[in-house]
């Protein structure tokens, strides 16, 4: 008869899968690490050297892991989720969605199956497009107060977000929203409980959000964004139904889609998890973002492809069916790819972009505050970011620059991020991408403000292939003032 593992056991390890990272070590640098990791005491006695153990066995980073939600892809497939919820035997169940989203068919598909199925629940029709800290907690109270037993999230990465958030913080009931949120604007405390199931139901082609464990959202009094990161965020299931994004707007699926763009770019050029900082002495503190890896790399190469060829179809052409079902698949891809692999410094200037921005209100977006949508301010600034790194690894930035249509036939590798960066400007030119953050109000004078929003995002800045600081940033902000 063979042994089997304890219930106990089996739910330690998977938890342990499932955390994220508070490794202080994230954020070391290579040659820190490499010199703790040669150092040597030399002369000591055996007992001293059993003494400084610890540190003389400091190391790198050795391993990554690849962490995703189940994914179910499929015309039609919400039809499924009232039976999914009711093989999880939920009682009450908790829908999250924005008013936007409250009108169309995705949350329709989703209410009529959880209806057959019999299964009690409560919509929240609050979600913020592009949520705030007080957005957050608006729906954290709401989810406390309801004390459901699952959640449903139907919408953009603002509603999965948001119901990551609510489900975090109904399990954590005394806990505070700093609490899990990222350090150092947060305190970065890692997810030890069990949380509810969670469905996500994408409606749009971008976030990947349903794929991934991290939670978005604009901390106001910091004029920063920031989030929350932990692989036990995850979704349990994302369903990925091409019949939900059928009602997206042009310009939702041009800014949706330049997030796919950017996570597949980012992932695809971040720092080696090798070189991501000292392994951690607990595989339970391993980052959600480790660092480009062969399986990222899979995922995040073939994205790129995906949305090079199928992109500029779906803006142009609503009825381009084809293209729209491509790039649900890609956001998934790029989901996986970074989820895993990383963002870095498009990512982390966005932050900052769309933190500070008071007054520009992208078109086709129908919110009562300022909005500039994540995906545009994340492209926004890819081209100067992609001069700035391409030194660092520019056989990969040629590869980028050819999907992007670029002729490399007699490049010169020196030139890598000059080319790519032409190819981004291309790309986001023909697609009708703003010019430079100055079409959204932003000047030379913004620029401090600016970096100084941007310098806290240290969990994605750090993976850049190339390290930057307030200088370097200002520079790549100055740089994308104008794009054309």
């Amino acid at each position: 008869m063979v042994n089997r593992p304890s219930a106990t056991a089996v739910s330690n390890l998977m938890r342990m899968v499932g955390s994220s990272c508070s490794c202080p070590a994230h954020s070391a640098h290579a040659s820190a690490l490499m010199a703790s990791a040669t150092h040597q005491h030399h002369g000591c006695s055996l007992k001293s050297s059993k003494r400084h153990a610890s540190a003389a066995m400091a190391q790198p980073e050795y391993a990554f892991e690849m962490a995703t939600s189940t994914v179910r892809v499929g015309s039609g497939a919400t039809q499924e989720i009232g039976m999914d919820v009711a093989n999880l035997r939920a009682q009450r169940v908790m829908v999250f969605t924005d008013p936007n989203i409250a009108k169309l068919h995705p949350l329709k598909a989703v209410t009529e199956s959880l209806d057959r199925s019999k299964v009690n629940f409560s919509v929240y029709k609050d979600v913020r497009v592009e949520p705030s800290d007080k957005s957050f907690q608006h729906a954290i109270d709401a989810a406390r107060a309801y004390a459901p037993d699952a959640i449903i999230a139907v919408g953009g990465g603002s509603t999965m977000d948001t119901a990551k958030a609510a489900n975090l913080f109904t399990v954590y009931k005394d806990a505070q929203l700093l609490d899990f949120v990222n350090a150092p604007l947060g305190k970065g405390k890692p997810i030890d409980r069990t949380l509810l199931p969670l469905i996500a139901v994408p409606t749009t082609a971008g976030t990947g959000s349903e794929c991934t464990g991290s939670a978005i959202f604009d901390l106001k009094d910091r004029n920063a964004k920031t989030g929350i990161s932990d692989r036990a965020l995850r979704p349990m299931l994302g369903i990925i139904d091409p019949l939900n994004t059928r009602s997206m707007p042009q310009q939702v699926r041009l800014a949706s889609g330049l997030d796919v763009l950017c996570h597949a770019i980012e992932s695809y050029t971040a720092i080696p998890y090798t070189m991501r900082g000292p392994a951690p002495s607990n595989p339970l503190n391993r980052p959600a973002y480790q660092g480009s890896n062969p399986i990222s790399d899979i995922w995040s190469s073939k994205a790129l492809r995906m949305v090079a060829a199928s992109l500029p179809q779906s803006v142009a052409n609503a009825d381009d069916i084809e293209a729209q079902d491509a790039m649900t698949l890609a956001a998934a891809y790029a989901g996986i790819g970074f989820g895993n692999g990383g963002v870095h410094l498009m990512h982390g200037c966005s932050y900052g972009i769309s933190g500070l921005n008071k007054a520009y209100h992208h078109p086709q977006y129908e919110t009562d505050h300022p909005l500039c949508p994540h995906g545009i301010s994340v492209a926004i600034t890819s081209p100067a970011v992609a001069e700035f790194t391409g030194a660092m690894n520019p056989d990969r930035h040629l590869e980028i620059a050819q999907v992007l249509g670029a002729d490399v036939t007699n490049a010169k590798r020196d030139d890598a991020g000059a080319i790519l960066a032409d190819a981004l400007r291309r790309f986001l030119f023909d697609l009708g991408v703003p010019d430079g953050i100055s079409a959204f109000g932003f000047t030379a004078s913004d620029i401090e403000p600016l970096v100084q929003s941007i310098l806290p995002q240290q969990r994605v800045l750090k993976l850049a292939p190339r390290q930057s600081g307030a200088e370097q940033i200002a520079s790549i902000l100055e740089r994308s003032l104008k794009n054309y």
